[in-house]
């Protein structure tokens, strides 16, 4: 009995070890170019094509759609599987609020250079779209809002307390990595060992500037029950938008115009 439970342990502790070596693999699920949508015009939507490089050297590539407002710009973080043109559908509809859309994709993502990110250099990756807002088109920092989904979430919540924004979007957004691994793993002692953080519930707790928080109440990756955990760490002003039978990925088609008002309403009053 007692070699039997020792033999357990071992295979557990291995098990473990095996995740932590290729634990980027588990978490970000790229698609490099040509996969996906590259005819924005095919979709009604005008992009601008931009290149930038990061801190450690490496050239990425976004989108920026202009409106003819140009008042505000929304930073876009968005989740670990695809790239940006996978959202093509989604921009065209923010778009139409008569903001100023910028998505870009993080290293080894679409027509981004690199490898597989980590939540070290994914961060670099969001300061560079960040600067490049800043320095290439002269957007003023008091009129970016970031807007993160899914994992892009906890992108633009460490963004958020780092640079500060005029607001913060965060959809079907997680509470921490340790939260997430505690779930798919129920049991194992995964969440122990991964390196991986995305801290959010601490990090929300010290941001100051507007928040809305979306959620899918069907939500089968992210449990809803974190989506409002983390809400409600979040200090006011803050609202929180439920969107009824709505999973992970189809927030915005459930909700329907529902959705795109009550985006558009946090917009206009901030």
């Amino acid at each position: 009995m007692k070699s039997s439970i020792i033999l357990i342990i071992i295979f557990i502790l291995l098990f473990c070890v095996v995740l932590l070596m290729i634990e980027d693999k588990m978490i970000y699920f790229p698609k490099k170019y040509p996969e996906g949508i590259w005819n924005p015009g095919d979709y009604g939507v005008i992009t601008e094509d931009a290149y930038f490089k990061t801190d450690d050297g490496l050239m990425l590539h976004g989108w920026f759609v202009p409106s003819n407002e140009n008042k505000i710009t929304l930073l876009w973080f968005h989740g670990n599987a695809g790239n940006l043109s996978h959202r093509l559908e989604n921009i065209k509809l923010l778009h139409e609020l008569n903001i100023n859309v910028f998505i870009f994709d993080y290293r080894g993502y679409g027509r981004s250079e690199g490898k597989l990110p980590s939540e070290k250099t994914i961060y670099l990756d969001s300061r560079a779209a960040y600067e490049y807002l800043i320095q290439q088109k002269k957007i003023p920092k008091g009129k970016i809002i970031f807007f993160g989904r899914s994992l892009g979430g906890a992108i633009a919540v460490e963004m958020a307390r780092e640079l500060g924004c005029r607001a913060l979007i965060l959809e079907s957004v997680f509470t921490s990595a340790e939260d997430m691994a505690g779930r798919m793993f129920p049991f194992l002692p995964v969440k122990y060992f991964i390196k991986t953080k995305f801290n959010s519930i601490e990090k929300i707790k010290n941001i100051a500037c507007p928040k809305l928080f979306i959620h899918g109440n069907k939500d089968n990756v992210v449990p809803f029950k974190l989506g409002k955990k983390l809400f409600e760490a979040a200090p006011e002003p803050k609202e929180f938008y439920e969107v009824d039978g709505a999973d992970h990925n189809d927030t915005y088609i459930i909700g329907g115009s529902e959705y795109f008002k009550v985006i558009n309403q946090f917009l206009r009053k901030k």
